[in-house]
């Protein structure tokens, strides 16, 4: 299963999850357009602390937070919904076309940028004019999510709206704000072009990528070791955390326990066969790695 939060960026969750609906993944790609600039008179760009906070911890802000803030000129990551629940990002009238829910995903991307904004003295008119750092990352976490490397509705060339009720129904990809139904923003403009190339698959399995199962008898109470660490960090990646602390994260406790049991009912085990501890079936869909 692909990380529900994304590996690298910094985990701010917010709660509030819901389901979608099923059906072909997309993105959202979207610009924070905080200020109104313009060539004659460019402004700065608003910190990326006062966004994180308001998408983070304000009121109005978390009812309209996207899955992630990204910030192209420092390359921070800041990720608010895990991948497999809806944002509230995008208008979605009561009784019209699902726009939140609408996909397996809909993962929603807000680009802190906006036209003529200014960082360390130079003016930026559009999101590809930035360094973009961190966008190959950003798009590879995305696409392990099934959404397909394509704009069905064109890539955004001009602050311009372009919908089609039945492309957004059937198409996988990403769509900028303005090509979604029953939404009037004309974001994002512009966007970084996909990366030609991709991270490599796994290897195989006799490639020692990840920590082979070290027996069920060596997941005993208190046992020390930086493999539990990791367990722990896969264990909260594939939305299984029923972790109360992360202090010595690294020693086998009831939280692993509670952790690794809600997995195991995650990979359909059900009765005893969902109980600690952990065995070779799970561990190898776990995908601890090694160090």
């Amino acid at each position: 299963m692909p990380d529900l939060w994304m590996p690298g960026a910094e985990r701010l969750d917010i709660g509030d999850y819901a389901p979608t609906d099923g059906g072909t993944a997309k993105a959202i790609a979207h610009i924070t357009w905080d200020r109104n600039a313009s060539k004659a008179k460019p402004q700065d760009l608003v910190p990326y602390a006062n966004l994180r906070s308001y998408f983070g911890s304000n009121p109005s802000g978390k009812a309209a937070a996207p899955h992630v803030l990204w910030d192209p000129f420092t390359g921070r990551v800041v990720q608010f919904l895990p991948a497999n629940s809806r944002s509230k990002s995008l208008a979605d009238r009561a009784g019209g076309t699902r726009t939140n829910r609408a996909g397996s995903v809909v993962i929603q991307v807000e680009a802190l940028f906006f036209p003529w904004c200014r960082v360390d003295g130079k003016t930026y008119e559009r999101l590809t004019d930035t360094p973009c750092k961190r966008w190959d990352e950003l798009h590879d976490w995305v696409a392990s999510w099934g959404v397909a490397s394509s704009w069905p509705m064109g890539k955004p060339n001009g602050f311009i709206s372009k919908r089609d009720e039945r492309i957004w129904r059937i198409r996988s990809g990403w769509f900028g704000h303005a090509q979604v139904p029953e939404n009037d923003h004309t974001d994002p403009g512009f966007w970084p072009t996909f990366p030609t190339t991709t991270k490599p698959p796994p290897p195989a399995s006799g490639a020692k990528k990840y920590e082979t199962f070290p027996g069920a008898a060596w997941f005993s109470m208190g046992r020390k070791s930086s493999i539990v660490a990791r367990m722990h960090d896969r264990l909260v990646a594939v939305g299984c955390d029923r972790y109360k602390s992360s202090a010595n994260k690294n020693v086998i406790g009831s939280g692993d326990v509670a952790s690794y049991e809600a997995f195991q009912r995650k990979q359909s085990f059900t009765g005893s066969a969902a109980t600690w501890p952990p065995g070779k079936t799970t561990w190898d869909a776990l995908r601890v790695p090694q160090s």
